[in-house]
């Protein structure tokens, strides 16, 4: 599957993924309100508001982009709903020949994480039959409990021809908390990258592992470090947009061949029609709204990558 995100990147010449995180506050009223109307005020309605809010993003956007990012969480808060909403979603989206990352930040003991790792990456045995359940092309993980939480997944990424990317070092403010603490001089998440890159040699695609690891976009400079410490490692950066982070910070990320890094933007793409300078489309025009958005991105970058 790194293959296939490497020819949508070098296809679209955008290395961008869309973050599709729908909060209600996001989804027009007009879809709402026909959602509502179907399905009443309930949780089964919330759900069919964001699969129709998504299919919009993902109709108005699919040709510009290589990947998207659901958030797991803003499916799970509907309940049973919601999680049909996601698979919908990334049923939808690998239709269109996108590339899923299941945004899931999953990690826990053995047993658990070779479930999690069933479920979302792989396929469940029920009888003499197996199915897959979720059946993403990534997922996101938190190595916090070590190899016990991460090789299961591996394990399946394998088999599966499928990947994960690995929370090295991570764009929300507090991240430093545990995550620059040092630990023999160094900090935290400089070991964590070295066991990414470490765990990423058994798993090699051509040119890169299916081992990736996500690194803000907000700290560019220990980006520049991190990119050293795995070279192999594509890179998933969030943080690019409503979180802070620009083009010319996007750069340490890369390697020289143009290549190694995704970036992630949410509510910068998918609400954009709530931003001043796209207020003109309105709600009804959200999808235009989001599509101008990630071709502004998609500049931005070129711009910074030196390809204009």
């Amino acid at each position: 599957m790194i293959q296939k995100l490497i020819e949508n990147i070098r296809k679209t010449n955008a290395p961008i993924v869309v973050g599709l995180d729908p909060m209600l506050d996001y989804i027009p009223a007009h879809i709402q309100e026909k959602a509502f109307a179907a399905y009443g005020e309930t949780l089964a309605g919330a759900a069919e508001a964001v699969w129709q809010f998504n299919k919009g993003i993902v109709d108005a956007t699919c040709d510009l982009i290589p990947a998207v990012k659901p958030q797991i969480a803003m499916y799970e808060q509907f309940g049973v709903e919601g999680m049909a909403a996601y698979k919908k979603t990334v049923e939808y989206c690998q239709e269109k020949g996108l590339v899923v990352i299941g945004d899931i930040k999953r990690g826990d003991i053995g047993s658990t994480s070779a479930a999690y790792a069933a479920g979302h990456l792989g396929k469940v045995r029920v009888g003499k039959k197996s199915y897959a359940s979720f059946d993403a092309d990534f997922v996101t993980l938190n190595p916090y409990m070590g190899s016990d939480g991460i090789l299961p997944f591996i394990k399946t990424a394998k088999e599966e021809k499928k990947g994960v990317f690995i929370l090295v070092k991570t764009s929300n403010p507090s991240s430093g908390e545990f995550q620059d603490r040092l630990i023999d001089g160094r900090p935290l998440y400089e070991w964590v990258g070295e066991k990414v890159a470490q765990w990423g040699q058994e798993h090699m695609g051509e040119a890169y592992s299916y081992v990736g690891a996500v690194v803000g976009a907000t700290y560019p400079e220990m980006g520049k470090t991190l990119r050293r410490l795995m070279p192999k490692a594509f890179i998933l950066v969030p943080g690019y947009g409503a979180q802070g982070g620009k083009g010319a910070d996007l750069v340490p990320f890369f390697n020289e061949d143009g290549l190694g890094a995704i970036v992630n933007s949410s509510r910068g793409i998918i609400a954009a029609y709530r931003q001043e300078k796209y207020q003109n489309f309105g709600p009804e025009g959200y999808q235009d709204a989001a599509r101008a958005a990630v071709q502004e991105m998609a500049a931005d970058i070129a711009g910074a990558l030196g390809r204009d």
